[in-house]
Order: C-alpha cells, then sequence, then structure tokens
C-alpha cells in the first residue's frame, strides 16, 4: 500500500488532501505543530471510509530536526514514502515589511520557505536511499509575481518556493535520481489561513476589494484538494505542475461573475 506524509496537514487544505489520500487506499500520516488538533484530525480521518492507516508526527517544520523527525517516524510507520507534500505555511499579518516585527518576518520565512527547502532536502536524501519517491511543494500568492500590500513576505517566500521547486527538478533529473519534484497551485482557498496571521495569533481584515476577488476565484479546500490528489496519483513526470486556478478559469469566473454570486465572508 502507497504511503502519503503532509505537513500542516491537522486542518485546512492539508487535512482535506489528506482525506483524499485515505479513501484511495494510502496510509496517511498527519503532521501539526498543534498536538490537540493532530489528534483530533486523526480520529476524524480514521473514522471514515478507506483502508490505509493513519498515523500522526507532531512537529514544527520550521526545525531540521522534526522533520527529520517526521520522516522517521513516517518510514517505521510504513515502510516507505511515495508522496511527500510541503504544505505547512502561515499568512503573514496584513502590514507593510516596515510595520512587520522582526520575529513575523522570521516566522514567514522560517515555515513558508525554509520549511520547503528543507523538507524537500530531507525527503530528496531518503528517497534515493528507498529508490524512489515524488515531492510536492504548494504554490501561494506571489508565485505568479503578483504583488499587493500586506503580502509582499507571504508572496516573496512563495515566488522563491516555486523558483526552487523548479530547480530542484531539474537537479533530480540531471542527478539521475529516480525522484519526482513538482509544484501543486491551489489558487484561492477560503480557510483560517485566509484570515488569520501566523497560525492563529492575529484576525487578518481583508479590504472589500480583496473580499470581492476572492468572492470570484476562491474555492472551499475540499474541492481544491480532489482535483489535486488526483493529479499527484496519476503524475508520472517530473517538473509538473498541477494548477487548479488556471488562467482560462480565472477568466472565466470574472466573465461569470454576474450570474454566479458568492460570498464566503458574510
Amino acid at each position: 500500500m502507497k504511503s502519503v506524509v503532509i505537513t500542516g496537514s491537522g486542518r485546512g487544505l492539508g487535512f482535506e488532501m489528506a482525506k483524499v489520500f485515505h479513501r484511495n487506499h494510502y496510509n496517511v500520516v498527519l503532521n501539526d505543530i498543534n498536538e490537540q488538533r493532530l489528534a483530533d484530525a486523526q480520529a476524524e480521518l480514521s473514522a471514515m471510509p478507506g483502508d490505509g492507516k493513519v498515523f500522526t508526527c507532531a512537529g514544527n517544520i520550521a526545525k531540521t530536526e522534526d522533520l527529520e523527525n517526521l520522516w522517521k517516524v513516517a518510514a517505521e510507520s510504513c515502510g516507505t514514502v511515495d508522496i511527500w507534500i510541503n504544505n505547512a505555511g502561515v499568512n503573514q499579518p496584513m502590514r507593510a515589511i516596515w510595520e512587520l516585527a522582526e520575529n513575523e518576518i522570521d516566522a514567514v520565512l522560517d515555515i513558508d520557505l525554509r520549511g520547503a527547502i528543507m523538507g524537500s532536502k530531507i525527503a530528496m536524501l531518503h528517497m534515493i536511499e528507498q529508490g524512489k519517491g515524488a515531492i510536492y511543494n504548494v504554490e501561494g500568492y506571489g508565485s505568479n509575481d503578483a504583488k499587493m500590500l500586506g503580502l509582499n513576505m507571504y508572496g516573496t517566500s512563495k515566488r522563491a518556493v516555486t523558483h526552487f521547486t523548479q530547480a530542484l527538478a531539474l537537479e533530480s533529473e540531471e542527478r539521475g535520481t529516480g525522484v519526482l519534484v513538482g509544484l501543486i497551485s491551489p489558487g484561492i482557498m477560503i480557510t483560517d489561513f485566509t484570515v488569520k496571521a501566523l497560525g492563529d495569533k492575529e484576525a487578518i481584515e481583508l479590504p472589500e476589494k480583496t473580499k470581492k476577488v476572492y468572492n470570484i476565484l476562491g474555492d472551499y479546500p475540499d474541492v481544491v484538494a480532489e482535483f489535486l490528489v488526483a493529479g499527484m496519483m496519476k503524475n508520472d513526470k517530473n517538473n509538473a505542475k498541477i494548477e487548479w486556478l488556471t488562467t482560462g478559469k480565472a477568466a472565466w469566473r470574472f466573465m461569470t461573475a454576474g450570474f454566479n454570486k458568492r460570498n464566503f465572508f458574510e
């Protein structure tokens, strides 16, 4: 039976992807910094239909030793790790860069960027040893070079994640590792992440113009997860990009917004 590790999977997109993998006969290793949230997620997932097992490993993906421990738990529990997804992330407070405290900048860079880099490195080393595997990193606002007041550090991190992942895919191919590296692009999702910064530490008050765009382009994570997981399960190409909100789909959403009114913020 195949297995998947998903960082930051105690809730949100990570947990919704875990549900889809579990339903498709994968062993799932959940990870979250919050132990109670992790236990609740394991209990909920284990009660759902699926013949795979559900394991957990609490930890902070900004810490290399916690990432190493996550691999160890997954390997001991499942034997091999077929898919590793660097999903964990935090949003930034919606303020300009000079209005952010140093520890707030550090938190975004450590989790959103360094976590993806070190998670990929650790997974790559062990997947080379086991002779197979696939690593996916999650794109976000800024990956396509978009810019917005209050998302400078988050966008910078995600732009870097995209470059890093594409470069890692090239390295993997040129070294003949046999490990696939790719990006998953979920678009705009309506979760706690949207309205809370640095985990749950600070509420974000979105500008009305931002809410209007989110109402047009946004989706709930369960819908997006179905698409992304299906893409990962069937993908056999290195440097693949599994993209939910394509340019064409976004254009169609704007064109039909007058007939398809939604309000995620009521």
